[in-house]
């Protein structure tokens, strides 16, 4: 089966790599020649220096090339970008040949403050495609290209949909286990981004295990709120996109958002972190769009609400940490 793999950074190659270890017919698009070049001999250095990748991925510059004749088409570039990518896509498209899209990336759309899979909903006529899709979970590229052992979660409202994804991408290294609740995965795969950047800020201050649990485990708190006020359901967030994703993100100096806010905790300022536009971090956005919609709706979020004031308003994380120690006591709670 030909796949398109659309985005040819870290996770692209990585699941680019899983597609073609399955024996599919894989090609990836990209906008950059030297990693067009390098993928075609067998490699990615800028992401994966010394590993070679599996010799029967093809990828072009040529966006049409990609997509047509594909029956899945995965989109694995930032946010940023999605909308434009989608809409140069749509005019490869044909009816009489309905293609599986699976979204890859994670965050929200720039110019809507939308879930990813609306975002494709709304530029994809319904008549090129099937129900959308997304991959979500626990996963570094970094491990996923060295074939270590993962387990994610196909996402989609269409059951029959998640179960094509859980067999396009499940092998002997790679299992995925079938999810309907869409709108749950997709807060929790954007807020445990959030956290990680938090995580991230407790390392660079120097502070230890304890302060990592409380806020991994309060952090949870806040994503099952939020997500419950959004549609989602808690029994989500006890899985592989909530938890196990918080985990894996929050915890492990992979993740950009994890390394990004340990800058900032070792500067004391996101000044540096905030002005750099070089490297996504989804993070810093999602924060932002959470943060908003919480005031908005009056959902009870005060480590999210913390965060934003790091990164928007300069507060010293150190001084943003006592402020939420020394909040009114309460009990324990999940829920509003």
């Amino acid at each position: 089966m030909k796949v398109a793999v659309i985005g040819t950074g870290s996770w692209g190659t990585s699941l680019a790599q899983v597609l073609a270890d399955n024996k599919h017919d894989v090609t990836m698009y990209g906008i950059d020649d030297e990693e067009v070049n390098e993928i075609n001999s067998g490699k990615n250095t800028k992401f994966f220096e010394g590993t070679s990748i599996n010799p029967h991925i093809k990828a072009t510059t040529d966006l049409k090339e990609a997509v047509v004749g594909a029956k899945a088409i995965v989109l694995v570039v930032p946010t940023k970008v999605t909308s434009s990518v989608l809409s140069e896509i749509v005019p490869f498209l044909d009816e009489a040949n309905k293609v599986y899209f699976i979204n890859a990336s994670k965050g929200f759309d720039p110019k809507t403050n939308d879930r990813m899979s609306n975002t494709i909903r709304a530029i994809i006529p319904e008549k090129y495609r099937y129900e959308v899709a997304s991959i979500i979970g626990p996963s570094h590229a970094e491990e996923v290209i060295l074939r270590m052992y993962t387990a994610i979660a196909s996402v989609s409202i269409d059951l029959e949909v998640a179960k094509f994804v859980q067999k396009l991408f499940s092998n002997d290294y790679v299992r995925l286990y079938t999810l309907q609740d869409e709108v749950g995965a997709e807060y929790g795969v954007a807020i445990k981004n959030i956290l990680a950047l938090c995580s991230g800020i407790i390392s660079g201050i120097g502070l230890g295990d304890n302060t990592r649990a409380a806020l991994l485990t309060r952090g949870l708190a806040e994503m099952i709120r939020y997500g419950m006020a959004k549609g989602g359901e808690m029994e989500t967030y006890l899985g592989l996109t909530g938890i196990g994703d918080l985990i894996v993100t929050a915890t492990s100096p992979h993740s950009r958002n994890f390394q990004a806010g340990y800058k900032i905790g070792q500067e004391g300022s996101s000044k540096s972190v905030m002005d750099d536009t070089r490297t996504t971090i989804e993070g810093v956005r999602t924060c932002k769009v959470i943060y908003e919609d919480g005031q908005a709706n009056k959902i009870d979020l005060p480590i999210i609400n913390a965060c934003y004031h790091v990164l928007f308003e300069n507060e010293d994380p150190k001084e943003a940490i006592k402020k939420l120690m020394n909040r009114d006591l309460t009990a324990e709670r999940y829920v509003m």
